[in-house]
């Protein structure tokens, strides 16, 4: 009987080697006679681990990391396809301490099926959700994601079943469901990874999503830099259509619903949810001013679901499993699980899904290792470039949305970059108002205006120009763009710049060298 190797081909593995150790893993076999079948699946999301290679046994898959092109022939020599001893043995893969205490709902098949394989999708529960809400009314199934408790995994955290049932009850001869899949801030990757790693998870929670409020087209709007997702989401959803899960009559239903991927330039203002809208259209991506909500006017002026990836992939489980078993993890108002992402100055970087009220501190040293440097963290960004910084006296903080909200945080898409005690957190906050001036599509002035005057305050008080008056004038601009903004960018570029002066004021006052 064949040997079946897992080698991982998302982005993350690729750019670590993935490619070519396949292929030596693949000639070593054939020089030795050895029958092999290496099939591609996506990361675990243990990018120091990466290439991560594993081999189904009989007891279960066994791991090696991180495996590089020279490792190949030893790795034979040791047996490797009997789980043989190995310096980059890491033992069985569910065994290994970053996964073995995460729970993983989103994530579940991520990483131990063939992406684009819908037979293993299917042999690992998928579409159980679909079939269950073909048997229930729109209603119910607006419901049941309602009664889980799932909110927006976007960054705005607002309540999907809420949304749904606004686009439900607002009559229209056309309603579409669309999916924001620009992925823009520092330090993510969740949406990525999963396009690449279970992309029929993402059409399965897009189809129940058109069932419940009855479209018939749906759209997933992708950022151009991910190719690798693009090609994933295209073969899944052609394998979807020949298979009757997408197109004119879905699994025997009568229902229809069309999908497609559409492109997005890059801009990072296309993460909002109108400019999205804006360039589905074939416009440029500037911001809508609301009312009217998306939900009620949106796409074409039709009433429009507009979700983040991990929310719409959240559902299929939700209705596979139950509104109760769903809501059962998490803290408070913060319901499910939340595909973690550290970045930064970490040891270990990579994704971990937990339920809501773990602690920054439990993510950052259990699951991180603390910084790469071996210095002390000083602070971490969470919720990307505009997200607020935490200083170390907050680590303790849960992660839930209402928790960071009272330390005057944001848990945004999840992300979490990480920083030692050499940053300069003057330079950081510099960095907010230039990611804002660079980014705004200048449709409102205190974004487009406010943020190239936040770069030049910044840089007077660096330099020791009128400090004091620099740093009132600094607050009363934070305040004008976060109270005058017409969407997010402009809103909330304050945030990492406030947190700045609030935790780490001494690194505006510090004097430079010219």
């Amino acid at each position: 009987m064949s040997t079946v190797i897992y080698v991982p081909k998302d982005a993350a593995a690729l750019s670590l080697g993935a490619e070519a150790v396949a292929q030596a893993i693949s000639m070593e076999a054939k020089t030795r006679g050895l029958d092999v079948v290496i099939k591609r699946n996506g990361s675990r999301g243990m990018f120091w681990l990466e290439p991560l290679v594993e081999v189904a046994t009989a007891t279960g898959r066994y791991a090696y990391g991180p495996v590089g092109i020279a490792d190949v022939p030893s790795l034979f020599a040791a047996d490797f396809l009997q789980a043989g001893a190995h310096a980059l043995a890491l033992g069985a893969t569910e065994n290994i301490s970053y996964l073995k205490t995460q729970q993983r709902l989103t994530f579940a098949r991520v990483g131990i099926i063939e992406p684009t394989n819908l037979e293993d999708y299917l042999a690992n529960g998928g579409y159980r959700g679909l079939q269950r809400a073909l048997r229930m009314s729109p209603a119910d199934i607006v419901q049941t994601v309602t009664d889980s408790g799932l909110r927006g995994r976007g960054g705005a955290a607002f309540p999907t079943g809420i949304k749904w049932k606004t686009v439900l009850d607002t009559p229209a001869s056309q309603k579409y469901v669309t999916c924001n899949a620009d992925e823009g801030d520092s330090g993510t990757f969740a949406d990525r990874m999963l396009m690449e790693g279970d992309p029929f998870v993402l059409i399965e929670g897009m189809t129940i999503a058109a069932l419940a409020v009855g479209s018939t087209q749906g759209y997933i709007y992708l950022r151009v830099e991910y190719p690798h997702a693009h090609r994933a989401l295209n073969a899944a959803i052609a394998t979807a259509y020949a298979a009757g899960y997408l197109g004119a009559n879905v699994l025997g239903s009568s229902k229809r619903f069309d999908l497609e991927v559409r492109l997005g330039a890059g801009a990072y203002i296309c993460g909002e949810e109108t400019s999205m809208l804006e360039s589905l259209e074939g416009r440029r991506g500037e911001v809508r001013v609301r009312p009217p909500l998306p939900a009620i006017k949106g796409l074409f002026g039709k009433p429009t679901i507009v979700n983040n990836v991990i929310s719409l992939a959240s559902v299929p489980l939700i209705l596979d499993k139950g509104a109760p078993y769903y809501r059962d993890f998490g803290s408070g108002k913060s319901r499910g699980t939340l595909p973690i992402q550290l970045a930064g100055n970490l040891k270990r970087a990579g994704l971990v899904e937990r339920a809501f009220g773990v602690s920054l501190r439990e993510v950052l040293y259990d699951y991180a290792g603390g910084s790469a440097s071996g210095r002390p963290i000083r602070t971490v960004q969470i919720g990307g470039p505009l997200g607020a910084y935490v200083p170390e006296s907050q680590f303790d903080t849960p992660l839930d949305y209402e928790a960071l909200s009272e330390i005057g945080a944001l848990l945004g898409h999840g992300g979490i970059v990480a920083f030692d005690d050499t940053v300069d957190m003057a330079r950081m906050a510099r960095y907010a108002m230039e990611f804002c001036a660079t980014e705004s599509c200048g449709k409102c002035t205190p974004c487009r205006i406010g943020s190239t005057r936040g770069v030049e305050v910044i840089d007077r008080i660096m330099h020791g120009v009128d400090r004091e008056q620099n740093l009132q004038l600094l607050e009363e601009l934070c305040d004008t763009m976060l109270n005058g903004s017409l969407c997010g960018l402009g809103g909330m570029t304050p945030f990492p710049v406030q947190s700045a002066l609030k935790y780490f004021k001494q690194d505006f006052l510090k004097v430079r060298r010219p």
